[in-house]
């Protein structure tokens, strides 16, 4: 059977755009794909799926996760300028990840964010893209995909809200939202 890698958006306001592409992850694993996870938004954050990728990449060294960002954009913990380099460094990353020839999978998790705030650019995007092998499978996740992204895509999947805990005043569950 021919590879032909695929370029995945989970895009949309609902939950589960991470989940998704890290769920694929697991299975590209089992089925002895070698992935690479960037995220450009989290950072310092420890929560199920990290724990769970820790482990795995410990049995083999095929899967890898990065926290590349610095966590929320909306506080003032870290300046706009900290944010734009966090981005621009994972953005270098993805670069050498996507061309590197060492995955078949590359998830770069909440990249469509990363181009909502400003700290990167569509063209950013677009030129990780063009650089991609053909067999290299790419997920993008992150509200508000741009639409040159869906275009270029193989497949997309918007999560749409429905309803949610957080309206009736239930806060986030461990283990269940991180």
């Amino acid at each position: 059977m021919e590879k032909y890698g695929l370029v995945i958006v989970h895009t949309g306001n609902g939950k589960g755009k991470t989940t998704a592409a890290l769920g694929l992850a697991v299975r590209a694993w089992g089925d002895g794909l070698r992935v690479c996870i960037l995220q450009f938004i989290k950072g310092g954050w420890k929560y199920g799926e990290l724990k769970t990728l820790e482990t795995l990449a410990a049995a083999d060294g095929r899967i890898e996760i990065k926290q590349c960002g610095l966590g929320f954009t909306n506080t003032e913990e870290h300046e706009e300028q900290e944010h734009k380099e966090a981005a621009s460094k994972a953005l270098a990353m993805a670069g050498e990840a996507i061309t590197s020839g060492d995955w078949d999978l590359v998830i770069l998790d909440e990249i469509n964010y990363a181009v909502k705030f400003g700290l990167i650019t569509v063209d950013d995007v677009m030129a990780l893209l063009a650089c991609r092998p053909k067999d290299l499978h790419l997920v993008l996740t992150g509200r508000d995909a741009k639409p040159e992204l869906i275009e270029k895509a193989d497949l997309v999947t918007e999560m749409k809200q429905i309803k949610h805990p957080y309206e009736q005043g239930i806060k986030a569950q461990i283990g269940i939202e991180f």
